[in-house]
């Protein structure tokens, strides 16, 4: 379970939010709504560790985040609303670096059927600078294929994404759901989930 306590943002000047309280159990999802500026992508760099809170507390299964960073990342995965990718590797070798930098292995096959899930297919040798705004998301998407975690967070996932790329990520996202997973995204569409149980922030 991710528990939320007290949690309270500021960037500069300015307060986003404050004394934030939720708990996510195994198989719900949370949906952050809210105008831009509202302050959800910065809530989502607090829970996956990337910034650190003004005031509060974010627990994993009862433990600090900051406690026990490694176990934390192990279990979690983040797509952030801008990934970084390396321009000048296709999208099969950043899905190799980048999988391989959090200590997970993974074949030249199941990457390429992952990508191929997500619509890339004939896309897999070509320079990411040559990819449009979509097909990069469905680069980074890619990972929910790939990379095991017990938590997704992710920022405005279905952005930028076709009808069949959608419908690629809702199906995940419900088998995730369906496996005792949990899934924390922002968006500012409505959702159509079938699975698991879902909370709106």
């Amino acid at each position: 379970m991710l528990s939320v306590t007290q949690l309270t943002c500021q960037r500069g000047e300015r307060v986003l939010f404050q004394d934030l309280h939720f708990e996510l159990p195994d198989a719900h999802w949370l949906q952050i709504a809210g105008a831009n500026g509202a302050g959800k992508t910065s809530l989502l760099r607090i829970l996956a560790g990337l910034t650190e809170p003004v005031q509060g507390t974010v627990l994993w299964n009862g433990v600090d985040i900051g406690a026990e960073r490694s176990l934390w990342h192990r279990d979690l995965l983040y797509v952030g609303h801008q990934g970084a990718l390396k321009e000048e590797l296709n999208p099969q070798e950043n899905l190799l670096f980048s999988l391989g930098l959090e200590g997970f292995e993974s074949s030249p096959a199941a990457i390429r059927n992952a990508l191929q899930q997500l619509g890339l297919h004939g896309r897999e040798h070509l320079p990411v600078r040559y990819l449009s705004a979509g097909q990069r998301r469905r680069v980074l998407l890619s990972r929910l294929l790939l990379r095991p975690a017990r938590l997704w967070i992710l920022d405005e996932p279905y952005t930028a994404l076709d009808v069949h790329a959608s419908q690629v990520l809702t199906h995940q996202i419900e088998a995730h759901l369906q496996q005792g997973g949990s899934v924390i995204l922002t968006s500012h569409q409505s959702i159509p989930l079938s699975g698991g149980s879902c909370l709106t922030l």
